[in-house]
């Protein structure tokens, strides 16, 4: 596997090297966002490891440019642990954050995890004339793209991870907006009633699980 390490201290890079050699990772390094755009355009990145706060360009516009380029699962790794920067990462549909001071070991298993949440999908989900193109980052319909915003982007593509499966609310917290996101049910209907308007006709394959949350029905 192929992880990106994006740091301007060198002694992070380092420690995070030697835990990754343990598990016979491929460790690219960057100091700053700019290296990082350039590494990721030459390169099939698999995971990527980002600090914020960096010279030159800073790991959340960086992120923003990686997303143009191809969608690849990154854990937020910074110093910053307010929770508006845990939320603004989570917006922006970075996979997971882990704060500073951190342990390597923690940060191994959490690459790991990340990992597998992204190849667990095909390369598309297709149900009838509704493609979601997983690579692309593309949601169509009849061929016509529909816009979603980013959290309704990730809901749908849990849903199609989990299909036919009740989630509760909670777990679409936890998992969409992060364990430390202190916000309520009505985050999860508002985004779900949004979500079904943008898929028209397809809007019913979220069905309403009474006392529970949602599942994605497909027969």
């Amino acid at each position: 596997m192929k992880v990106l390490v994006v740091d301007d201290e060198e002694l992070i890079r380092n420690v995070i090297k030697e835990y990754a050699k343990l598990e016979n990772y491929e460790i690219y390094e960057a100091e700053n966002g700019l290296q990082a755009i350039d590494i990721v355009e030459n390169n099939d990145i698999d995971v990527i490891v980002l600090d914020i706060m960096m010279p030159k360009l800073d790991g959340y516009s960086a992120y923003k440019e990686i997303k143009k380029i191809k969608k690849i699962p990154t854990i937020i790794l910074s110093a910053r642990n307010e929770e508006y920067d845990k939320l603004l990462g989570f917006e922006l549909g970075v996979d997971d954050y882990l704060a500073k001071p951190f342990s390597p070991k923690e940060l191994i298993a959490r690459i790991k995890a990340v990992s597998r949440r992204g190849n667990n999908l095909e390369d598309k989900f297709v149900y009838e004339d509704l493609v979601v193109d997983f690579m692309g980052h593309v949601v169509t319909i009849n061929d016509e793209e529909i816009k979603l915003t980013p959290k309704e982007y990730e809901i749908l593509v849990y849903f199609i991870k989990n299909k036919n499966i009740a989630i509760s609310r909670e777990v679409l917290l936890s998992q969409i907006w992060g364990y430390d996101f202190f916000g309520d049910d009505r985050t999860i209907d508002t985004h779900i009633k949004m979500l079904r308007n943008n898929l028209g006709k397809y809007r019913n394959l979220i069905k309403t699980v009474r006392g529970m949350g949602y599942k994605l029905e497909i027969k």
